[in-house]
């Protein structure tokens, strides 16, 4: 009964303990943060001025380090004294093992089992053309790219993991996500890395569940020390390889490895994929990839034509690069047919040619009226810089071609207002609708005006037909 009484006495005192904690911590922090990031602590265990918190998983740890280090310091000192210290522990909940046991084998994965080392006799599915000194940088993909290159020098040791990288297609995605794993294994060969589609990974784990091999599966892709998953949006609906793939994370992160993630869509989104998932999806870097922009689109088709040995005059570049803006897998295409069509048929490179390869490539098959392209006609029109209609410049030419052009990417394009304030030096969308009002009204009255840009609009319309 004595002892009994001790260990309920030692439970009393470690509780007791952490409530007048909590009380300190409370009085320094936001009603907010108090609930979000300290409540949901448990006192374990209380030994020798040592006191052990049960937290819900690293995250935790890692938010309270970095944002009340210091705080939470100074509270044990002040209850247990300066020799107080705290522990943190990690104790799974039970509902995050893997299958749901009415429609599942029990136990096909325990849900944190410590994986046997990987041998370096897989295909890691890596492209070595996909490196960073051949991915093109652009004002739409610097900070993934920068993020990625600081990821590819310390894999697990930035506070971008994972890294969770979204965008259109063919926007380069795939090349900057293998160029990461290029680079790991560049500085260290015997590093275990994978690249690997969602859609892949949910066939070896049908695999594995047929061959009942799960644990190998399992503990494979928890061996790695970086993982890179390609098109997760895939996962969505696929409940049982969501239930694998968080097991997998959850090991991965919780020792430190890199995970690399690549989507159409950010982690919000992904309607389908369970929000333990989507959390553990949002704890890193997210960071999406815009459409290049038309200096990027240059660069890329430069790059691309060089690589190719491919001569082409300056005029059919800017034609391509103004006509096709959707992505990068549609400006390569149009090289590549371009170097197909010439060698094949042993035809010179004309830039009627281009223009025909343009409108066959076009993913509408027809040619794409670019914003940059309306802005370069009109300021040629009118004599004016492009650069003057991005900036704030209230000089009377500057701002007649800046309303023009707006007035002409409303008609011409299927860009958003948003889109189109953008475009010229971040202006919103109401200044776009009185641009475009005020050229309506004054091409009624204005007979000259009216003229000019009629014969704007035509010289767009002529020159992509």
């Amino acid at each position: 009964m004595a002892e009994a009484a001790l260990k309920l006495d030692s439970y009393k005192e470690h509780i007791t303990i952490w409530k007048e904690c909590l009380s300190l911590i409370k009085e320094n922090v936001s009603l907010l943060t108090y609930n979000t990031w300290f409540l949901p602590l448990k006192p374990l265990h209380l030994e020798r001025n040592i006191l052990k918190l049960q937290v819900p998983n690293n995250y935790f740890i890692d938010w309270i380090e970095e944002h009340h280090k210091t705080l939470i310091t100074n509270v044990i000192h002040n209850v247990l004294g300066v020799d107080g210290k705290l522990i943190y522990l990690i104790i799974e909940e039970q509902e995050d093992t893997l299958f749901d046991k009415k429609s599942e084998p029990e136990n096909i994965v325990p849900p944190f089992s410590e994986p046997k080392p990987v041998e370096k006799n897989y295909d890691d599915f890596l492209n070595s053309k996909f490196t960073f000194e051949n991915f093109v940088k652009g004002e739409g993909n610097q900070l993934a790219r920068a993020a990625s290159i600081a990821i590819g020098e310390n894999p697990g040791q930035t506070s971008f993991n994972p890294l969770f990288i979204y965008g259109g297609v063919g926007l380069g995605k795939t090349h900057l996500i293998q160029a990461i794993g290029n680079k790991i294994l560049d500085k260290d060969p015997n590093k275990k890395v994978i690249y690997v589609s969602s859609d892949l990974f949910t066939v070896e784990f049908v695999e594995a569940i047929q061959n009942n091999s799960v644990n190998e599966f399992s503990n494979f892709y928890k061996g790695m020390d970086a993982l890179i998953i390609d098109d997760i949006q895939f996962l969505v609906g696929k409940e049982k390889t969501q239930d694998l793939f968080f097991n997998i994370f959850n090991t991965l992160h919780l020792s430190g490895r890199q995970i690399i993630l690549s989507s159409d869509k950010p982690p919000k989104d992904l309607k389908g994929v369970s929000e333990r998932l989507v959390s553990r999806f949002q704890c890193g870097l997210t960071v999406d990839i815009q459409p290049p922009d038309f200096e990027t689109r240059l660069a890329i088709l430069n790059n691309k034509a060089r690589l190719l040995d491919l001569t082409l005059d300056p005029q059919a570049i800017e034609y391509i690069a103004h006509n096709i803006t959707s992505n990068i897998r549609e400006l390569e295409g149009t090289l590549l047919r371009l170097l197909a069509t010439h060698s094949l048929n042993s035809k010179a490179i004309d830039f009627d040619m281009v223009k025909r390869v343009v409108k066959e490539i076009s993913t509408n098959r027809q040619v794409n009226i670019s914003i940059e392209y309306i802005t370069k006609i009109v300021c040629e029109f009118f004599k004016v810089e492009e650069n003057k209609v991005r900036e704030k410049n209230r000089r009377k030419e500057v701002v007649l071609a800046r309303q023009v052009a707006m007035y002409l990417a409303k008609s011409l394009t299927k860009s958003s207002l948003k889109t189109i304030g953008l475009h010229f030096g971040g202006r919103d969308h109401s200044t776009v609708i009185h641009a475009c009002n005020t050229i309506e009204e004054s091409m009624s009255s204005d007979y000259q005006l009216n003229e000019s840009v009629t014969n704007i609009k035509n010289k767009i319309e002529v020159s992509v037909s």
